[in-house]
């Protein structure tokens, strides 16, 4: 359309100015016809005048329309993102932080542990009489199977996660691939670097998780010898 016009426009401009030129320019006409005069150099002067001034109007047009395409371009470059996988990661996370507070017998909190070690893990917890230390150690026994069926639980709801997050991984490079402009196109990256960091926060409490039953288990084998060394102590003692 553009071409169309600016070709149109210059073909009618040539054609003014060939005709300008054609008109062999006299003296000035007699007045004949009720005083009418015909000045052939002034009729050549207004057609160059209007062939110029529709050649301004032609680059007029065209700035017009070069601005309209960069208005066109800038808001593709605002449009925002249609998709949005926000809620579904969030929905992740809490489903993940719900399955780490559900923590059975020892919490994952600082104070909580501290007072659980100190009445089955050691000190007078090992040296107790026969009937306390036997509840300990089975206390200890169930803190150990619990906090490796919370690991479990917690890696179950990871794995569950796995698809959602592909499902959202192939939205989010559809999107970017088809943005229409570098909002789109930032918003879509933006939110596969917060799909990253939700299946890095999974993968921690995986680790978490696992690492919490391990060191419980160690801890009650720990406590498990040295409770032993002080039952064999009290059978040396009475023999």
């Amino acid at each position: 359309m553009k071409t169309s016009l600016k070709l149109r426009t210059s073909l009618t401009v040539g054609i003014l100015v060939m005709a300008a030129c054609s008109v062999t320019i006299p003296g000035p006409a007699r007045a004949q016809f009720g005083g009418i005069v015909y000045d052939p150099s002034n009729y050549a002067q207004n057609v160059m005048t209007a062939a110029r001034s529709l050649e301004q109007i032609n680059n007029q047009i065209q700035q017009l329309q070069n601005q309209a395409t960069s208005l066109i371009n800038e808001a593709r470059n605002l449009a925002s993102l249609p998709l949005s996988t926000i809620q579904t990661l969030q929905s992740q996370v809490d489903q993940t932080r719900q399955l780490l507070s559900e923590a059975q017998r020892i919490a994952y909190d600082v104070t909580d542990v501290r007072q659980t070690f100190a009445a089955r893990y050691k000190g007078t917890a090992l040296s107790s009489a026969q009937g306390q230390m036997v509840a300990n150690a089975n206390a200890r026994w169930e803190d150990s199977v619990s906090a490796f069926e919370d690991a479990m639980k917690v890696q179950a709801g990871i794995v569950g996660n796995l698809g959602a997050t592909r499902s959202s991984v192939t939205a989010l490079i559809g999107a970017s691939q088809s943005a229409a402009g570098a909002l789109q196109a930032a918003q879509a990256g933006n939110q596969l670097l917060a799909l990253q960091t939700q299946q890095l926060a999974d993968l921690t409490a995986a680790i978490a998780a696992q690492g919490r039953a391990q060191s419980i288990e160690a801890a009650r084998s720990a406590a498990t010898e040295a409770e032993g060394r002080e039952r064999f102590r009290r059978f040396r003692r009475r023999n």
